[in-house]
């Protein structure tokens, strides 16, 4: 990838004054179009001068360059309002003499636009009909299929047709076909494309070469909003297009004589009754989890239960200087991606299947070191791979993809109804983490017990699972996704980014 260049003016506009030794450099970045335009690799984006218009490109919006006989062919992703981008194209005329400039011109300005990221990548594309308000078909065709074309990507697209029907497909994947696969719904589906994936022989391979995506097109998007920062279809596209390629800690859940992967989140209590106990409310959008939650606050709800969690950081003290080592190590922001290149080969068959459980399942004795330990107070119990649930709820400040850690929220149900009501707001503002009442830790296991209840409320990554003791175990980096920065959410941090770059 070639080196950008750094101007000495801020100003990409203006006509740098540099050293004789780099203009050289700072002439190659130039192509002059015709009689009348001149295209620039500036710092961060590409300068179209024309005789009356000047016009700035980011890099992270272009999805092809090409060269076609005498013309230089450019397509973008223009935005068209604060959330919407639609595909673009540009092209120049470019002289005969400027022929062979113009090759390596298109090869350093594709170097700038991609980056780290995959090209032309192979893309499995699961809609789910039913998702959301049933719009996901339209959503695909009008958002993302135009913007997946436009970057040369390679595209298969299958509907699901039925409940389950993505865990089959992940399962039965060519896996040496595709980069990613890429769910047009809610979170539902991702949750059965690592389920898939993960009762596979190759499962171990498989979960590490096929990166798992969201294109946002159900009523929970919070995969898209993690890693992409929006729930805008079109932006989400754009984003995998250039996404870089991030491990992801996935969690084993034992329950019964079952095991099942989740990627997101698990909750028991109120967040899981605020949110599974209102699917006849799924009208009111993202509000119904906000009525939910103010009912069951004012009831000061309980759920008792025993619990015994593996802590790795067990004060807010902890997990503060834990994550501040995480973004501050170099090792967990680069040298722990995957980067798979187009040429690697992995036909190789492996019988990989998942990780041991190093400790056990809900049904064999207590880890050693574990205390099961009563809680029959309990009024929430969150725990987060993610940090946000939701546009505007970071319940998990701390939380990174590849940690090796869930983040673990608990809050007493007999608080005060104004502490509570606190609590929900402090979410938005991001003053949740420092409430007093807010136990938050992180942690590599949990075992969970219900009790003095006969039904209630378990929520995996937003799904409803049996009312019965489970236990959860970190696969740290076991699966893989594509995000902006390759090793944190696009989330507010308790840390600012810039003091760890």
């Amino acid at each position: 990838m070639a080196n950008p260049i750094s101007l000495e003016s801020t100003d990409p506009f203006a006509d740098p004054v540099v050293p004789s030794e780099r203009r050289h450099s700072i002439e190659q970045c130039t192509l002059i179009a015709g009689r009348s335009a001149s295209l620039t690799l500036a710092t961060d984006s590409l300068i179209i001068l024309e005789a009356k218009t000047t016009q700035a490109i980011p890099f992270f919006n272009i999805l092809w360059a090409e060269l076609v006989g005498s013309d230089i062919v450019i397509r973008y992703a223009k935005p068209t309002s604060k959330d919407v981008v639609k595909v673009t194209t540009v092209n120049y005329s470019v002289e005969k003499p400027e022929h062979h400039h113009a090759v390596s011109w298109v090869a350093r300005l594709l170097d700038r636009a991609y980056g780290e990221s995959q090209r032309r990548k192979r893309i499995k594309v699961l809609v789910n009909p039913f998702g959301g308000k049933g719009s996901a078909q339209k959503l695909y065709l009008r958002d993302v299929e135009p913007i997946f074309a436009a970057a040369r990507c390679e595209i298969d697209v299958e509907r699901t047709q039925f409940r389950g029907h993505a865990i089959e497909i992940a399962e039965k994947l060519e896996v040496d076909a595709f980069d990613v696969i890429a769910s047009c719904s809610g979170d539902g589906l991702p949750h059965e494309v690592f389920n898939g994936l993960a009762k596979r022989q190759d499962a171990r391979r498989a979960l590490k070469e096929v990166a798992v995506v969201q294109l946002p097109c159900g009523t929970g998007n919070a995969m898209s909003w993690n890693l992409n920062g929006t729930d805008s279809t079109s932006m989400a596209a754009l984003c995998i297009v250039k996404g870089i390629r991030t491990p992801l800690d996935l969690t084993s859940i034992t329950q019964g004589g079952r095991r099942t992967i989740s990627f997101l989140s698990q909750s028991v209590g109120i967040v899981a009754e605020s949110d599974l106990a209102t699917e006849h409310l799924r009208w009111l959008g993202s509000t119904r989890f906000t009525y939910g939650f103010l009912v069951r606050l004012l009831g000061k709800t309980v759920y008792p239960c025993d619990l015994a969690v593996q802590a790795e950081a067990s004060t807010k003290v902890q997990v503060r200087e834990r994550y501040r080592k995480m973004l501050n190590d170099h090792t967990y922001r680069q040298e722990r991606r995957y980067i798979r290149m187009p040429s690697e080969s992995t036909s190789t068959p492996t019988n990989d299947k998942l990780p041991e459980l190093k400790y056990g399942s809900v049904q064999d004795q207590l880890p050693d070191g574990w205390r099961l330990s009563p809680y029959d107070k309990m009024g929430s119990f969150y725990a987060g791979n993610m940090a946000l649930m939701a546009p505007d709820s970071n319940f998990f400040p701390a939380a990174l993809p590849n940690d090796g850690c869930l983040d673990l929220v608990t809050i007493d149900g007999d608080i005060s109804r104004i502490a509570a009501v606190k609590s929900m707001l402090a979410v938005e503002t991001g003053k949740f983490f420092d409430m007093p009442h807010v136990n938050y830790r992180k942690i590599t296991g949990y075992r969970i017990i219900p009790k003095d209840q006969r039904h209630g409320f378990i929520s995996i990554d937003g799904e409803r699972v049996p009312f019965e003791p489970f236990q959860a175990e970190v696969h740290e980096g076991l699966g893989t996704v594509l995000s902006r920065s390759g090793y944190v959410y696009e989330a507010k941090a308790m840390v600012a980014r810039n003091d760890h770059i």
